[in-house]
């Protein structure tokens, strides 16, 4: 189980190490559209969607990494609180009663969400914008996905815990 455990976890650290390249381009690119906006007085369609699409990418994508290290909005009023193990069951039991199963419902919805745009060839409906919308919508599906094997990863380390196994 343990190395099942490493195996999810690190797709989630390179995935997560590989989106932060995403927001230094995000920064270089914000700044190249503040520098032509205030230069020149204008600014490109397919710049600003440019930074929407690396803002959504990256926060789409890093969601599983940002699970693995707590980093994700969680109300621990009670959480904080309790015991190791207490917090292994309420991690197992949220993670079988809601996580899995609702991004199991977010990545097939979201695939078939991608896929259509992908066949209709869907594009920004801005003059100037981007082509390709698919790809910002495929990358709901895979975001999901990376979470899930996060959620996974979580379930069998609150198991471990719950059991006294080896963390």
């Amino acid at each position: 189980m343990k190395k099942t455990i490493s195996f999810l976890e690190k797709i989630n650290e390179k995935i997560g190490n590989l989106v932060s390249w995403v927001a230094v381009l995000m920064v270089i690119v914000i700044s190249l559209d503040v520098i032509i906006r205030y230069l020149f007085q204008f600014t490109f369609i397919w710049i600003v969607e440019i930074e929407i699409y690396l803002f959504g990418i990256m926060f789409l994508l890093a969601a599983g990494y940002t699970f693995k290290f707590g980093k994700h909005v969680r109300v621990d009023v009670f959480y904080a609180k309790l015991s190791e193990k207490g917090r292994a069951w309420i991690d197992l039991i949220g993670g079988l009663f809601f996580l899995l199963p609702w991004g199991y419902i977010v990545v097939s919805a979201s695939w078939r969400y991608a896929y259509s745009s992908f066949l209709m060839g869907e594009s920004s409906p801005q003059p100037g914008g981007l082509p390709a919308l698919y790809i910002l919508k495929f990358c709901i599906t895979l975001g999901f996905a990376f979470l899930l094997l996060q959620g996974l990863a979580s379930i069998l380390k609150s198991i471990q815990i719950i059991f006294n196994k080896e963390k």
